[in-house]
């Protein structure tokens, strides 16, 4: 008999190959830590850096949020166009920056990969507004007092 073949085979992983017991609901504590240093550097590096790129010379980017892929690879970064609410058209020239911008994370990151980065459009603020303009019609501020 082998030595391999006395040990039991215990299988604690459940549906998709989740632990049992641990919720698959919401981030864990490392994806949450780790999205808050790359938010971090990455608004660091967009209020530091000027960009060869035509498209994103003399633009005010603010990074609003990151959520990290459970296995640390992928990184999406909510983004925002300070005084503007036309960050799409950007989308493009930031996923052209993304390779340079990785790069400057690795160096203040302590992970063994750095995540490829995806910019997505932070809609969160134009839809606070949109709530807020309902808010203030008339019909609707009469109703709230």
């Amino acid at each position: 008999m082998s030595r391999n073949a006395s040990r039991s085979k215990v299988n604690t992983a459940g549906p998709a190959g989740k632990l049992a017991g641990h919720a698959a609901s919401g981030p864990t504590q490392r994806q949450l830590r780790v999205g808050e240093e790359v938010r971090r550097m990455l608004a660091d590096l967009f209020a530091r850096t000027e960009f060869r790129d035509p498209e994103l010379v003399d633009v005010r980017i603010t990074v609003t949020e990151v959520r990290i892929s459970p296995d640390l690879k992928h990184a999406t970064a909510f983004v925002a166009r300070l005084g503007r609410s036309d960050v799409e058209t950007l989308l493009p020239a930031l996923k052209r920056v993304a390779p340079f911008l990785r790069s400057r994370l690795s160096t203040g990151l302590r992970l063994r990969g750095v995540p490829e980065i995806h910019f997505q459009p932070d809609t969160a603020l134009d839809y606070a507004m949109e709530v807020d303009a309902l808010l203030r019609q008339p019909d609707v501020a009469r109703d709230l007092d």
